[in-house]
This record gives C-alpha cells, structure tokens and sequence, in this order.
C-alpha cells in the first residue's frame, strides 16, 4: 500500500462509492463532494483548488444595502422582469466608469448569476435566424456553458485558443464563421480556467470578424479588471477594462457580481447588451416569440418565463456595490487583489517541485497571477493527474473538460486556498515529486 498524506484505503473506498465512471473526467461538482466525502471520512483537510468559487468576504455595502431592502418590505414585491430602474442606471453608468462605453439602462438587465445570462443568451441568440443554429466556443471555457447547450438541444462548435494566438487567430475564426451557421461565440477575458487574456489587437480581430459574419459576440466578464497586471480600479479614468465593445456594436457582456464583489452566493449578475443590439429587429425571432425586436425577445420572451426575473433584495444590494464602485469609494479590485498574490506563491510551489505552467503567455508576455493557473506534470495526462493528486490531499478539475486540447493539464483555482496551508501544500508537493521521480 502506498505511503501517501491521506489514507489510501479511505480514499480508494470514497471513490468506489461515488460510481464515477472517471475521476478523471468528473464535473467539478462531483469532485468537489468526493473531496466532501473524503475530508469527513479521514479527518483531513485537503487543498481545495476545484472549486472557481470566492474566498474572500462579501462586499460589505452590498450586505448592508440589501438588508436595508429587506427591511424596507422588497421581499414582498416583484421586482421588474428587466430589473429595478435604478440599478439599471447604474449598471449604465458602471459601463462607462470602468469600460468606457455608452449603453442605454434598457439594455442593462440583471439576471440569476452570469450562468443565467448565458442561458438567456444561447437561448435568444440561437433563434435569431434560421440558418444561424450554432454557437463558438472559443476555449478553452467554463465547461458547464456546453452543458446548457446540451440540455438546450443546441449545437455548438469549438477550438482551443492556445496555438491561435495573435494574428494566427484571425485564420481561425474566418474558417470557422465563413460557413454561415455560427450565431454567436464567446470567451471569457480573462479566461477561466487558463488565466489568458486577450489582446487589444485580439479583440479587433474577434470583432472584425463577428461583424463581418453577423455574430453576436458574448463576452463573459466574470472575472471583472482581474488581470492585476494594470490597474482598472479608478473609475472614469484609463486604463479601463478590456472588452470587445470597443469595437463592435455587435456584443453581450456578462458581468458577475461573484468573484469581483465576492457576492456570490445571493446569484446577481448583469447582462449588458448593446443598443445596436437591443434594437435589432430579427423576423426569424417570431417563430419562438411575439416580437421580432431582440431587446424585447429577450426580456419578455426569454428571461420571463425562464425566472420572471432576479431577487429583488440583491438587486438592491448590487445597486449600493456599483454606487459606491461609481463614485469611487469602493475600491473593488483592491478587495481581490489577494488571489493574485496568493497565486505568484503558489506557481512557485509548483514550480519547484517539477510541475509547469501549462498556459504560460499571453501572445509572448507572461501570464499573470490571478483566480486561477493551469499545470502539469511529466508523465501525467491531466486526468491521471488528477486521480492521484487525490491521495495526496490535493484536489483540481481537468482541463479535459473544459475544452482544452492540452490533456496533459488541470485548472488551479486559488480562491480556497488559504495563507497558512502553503506548508501543507508544500509538503505534499515535496511528496508527490519524490514518489514521481522522472
């Protein structure tokens, strides 16, 4: 029996109970409760890195203006299916603080989590036109978006970004859009899981491309002014977040209130569509619809019966976080610049126990600390990886399932990890490096 940090019996008996049929290959959520499960039975703690949940605390404003809401009697009261009106003015007005563009209030919805707007969004997108049925996945991505399409009954293509950098990229969406069924595409920027973050001249291409092809480009946002390589932080100043909407009139933007705001768990998100956009009449929407009108589709058509809107309470507490994001008495970005510094500690860690980066630059520049970083192994593919990371009390997802075609990865999420399990992490690294001498 091997000499491991956590019990090999325990383990192996955890993951015969779970009925995977891969540990490998397991959503997130199911290794996060085999992890659950293992934890309680050996009585140890492991390293969590799964889970691209926060770790810090709630914004505090956010808190307060929310229990000023509930107090108030919001509990009560549905809100509007397109969000409260003043929180709608300030999602505006937070667009352009901190991205430098103009969209009208009506296009600034609130929904059930970005997760929520992306389904909105495949959903809506998809219907457009008739012989648009397929969306692109720039990956490598949140593996539950292409779970939305399959329980949706859509299509949708993919290609890992990694060796279609920089000009490279514009070959690649041309061949892909060129055929005429793409409605839509989307990325995260920065990227979840590999921490990428597209360029300037990136995102010109991506958006010279869309509108050349009529595509609506969904730009998840979750992981809001996070490259901590600038500093996005002051509002009405440059340099402002990174976003295609600099480009086109063709985008939605998903903002999440999760990371950025650590605001997680009360699930409020935005959806920031373009006015070119929401004014956009589509006769195909009339199949599915009452109107043709995008905007209107979206609400009415598909945000209403999907949940007839978001908590009206977390509406209010965004409302305070953006107010005060807004007028600059919430430094947002200071609050999560931890990850970044906890994930420069933890690549070294790594790194000197025989472990690579597997995305390591951005079009030639280094990659930056953040939420979360890719490694590996020799003589490991990420999914082997992983199941024998979990005997040594360490725990990751495979970039397998994220559609990366760099099977020798997993994605780190440094968020869970805490300061003072760095000596646990190490040890454990120090161990798995001598058992796996290569």
């Amino acid at each position: 029996m091997k000499k491991t940090p956590i019990n090999y019996e325990i383990v192996l008996q955890k993951i015969e109970e779970s009925k995977l049929p891969s540990v490998g290959r397991a959503s997130i959520r199911e290794i996060k409760r085999l992890i659950d499960n293992i934890e309680n039975a050996s009585g140890e703690k492991f390293i969590r890195m799964e889970m691209g949940v926060p770790g810090l605390p709630p914004t505090q404003v956010g808190i307060e203006a929310e229990i000023a809401a509930l107090r108030a009697g919001v509990a009560a009261i549905y809100p509007d299916i397109d969000g409260i009106a003043p929180l709608k003015a300030e999602v505006s007005k937070f667009a352009k603080m901190f991205l430098n563009i103009d969209v009208n209030p009506s296009g600034c919805i609130p929904t059930v989590g970005s997760m929520q707007g992306s389904f909105a969004s495949f959903l809506t997108c998809n219907r457009m036109y008739k012989e648009k049925d397929t969306t692109l996945f720039i990956d490598p991505g949140f593996p539950v978006h292409k779970q939305q399409h399959t329980l949706l009954g859509l299509n949708y293509e993919t290609f890992d970004v990694y060796n279609y950098r920089g000009e490279k990229l514009r070959e690649k969406l041309e061949a892909v859009l060129s055929k005429g069924n793409i409605s839509c595409l989307l990325y995260s920027n920065p990227n979840n899981p590999s921490w990428i973050c597209f360029t300037e001249s990136e995102l010109k291409i991506i958006a010279e491309l869309a509108d050349r092809y009529n595509v609506i480009v969904m730009e998840d946002l979750a992981y809001f002014a996070m490259d901590f390589r600038k500093d996005y932080s002051i509002p009405g100043e440059p340099p402002y977040q990174p976003t295609i909407a600099h480009y086109t009139d063709n985008y939605i933007l998903m903002i999440s209130s999760s990371k950025a705001f650590s605001y997680a768990g009360q699930r409020i998100g935005m959806m920031i569509i373009s006015d070119a956009l929401f004014n956009r009449s589509a006769p195909d929407l009339k199949r599915f619809y009452n109107s043709d009108l995008f905007g209107r589709a979206m609400i009415f058509g598909t945000i209403y019966p999907l949940s007839s809107g978001t908590s009206h309470s977390a509406q209010f507490a965004l409302l305070g976080i953006l107010k005060a994001a807004n007028e600059g008495k919430l430094d947002f970005v200071k609050e999560v610049k931890d990850y970044g510094e906890k994930a420069k500690i933890m690549k070294k860690l790594f790194l000197e126990n025989g472990f690579s980066i597997v995305y390591d630059k951005d079009d030639g520049e280094p990659i930056a600390d953040g939420f979360y970083f890719t490694i590996s192994y020799p003589g490991f593919s990420g999914e082997e990886l992983i199941e024998e990371f979990i005997f040594y009390g360490i725990s990751a997802i495979s970039l397998s399932i994220t559609g990366s075609s760099r099977s020798e990865g997993l994605r780190a999420c440094v968020s869970l990890v805490k300061r003072e399990q760095f000596p646990d992490l190490e040890y454990r690294l120090k161990q798995f490096h001598e058992n796996h001498p290569f």
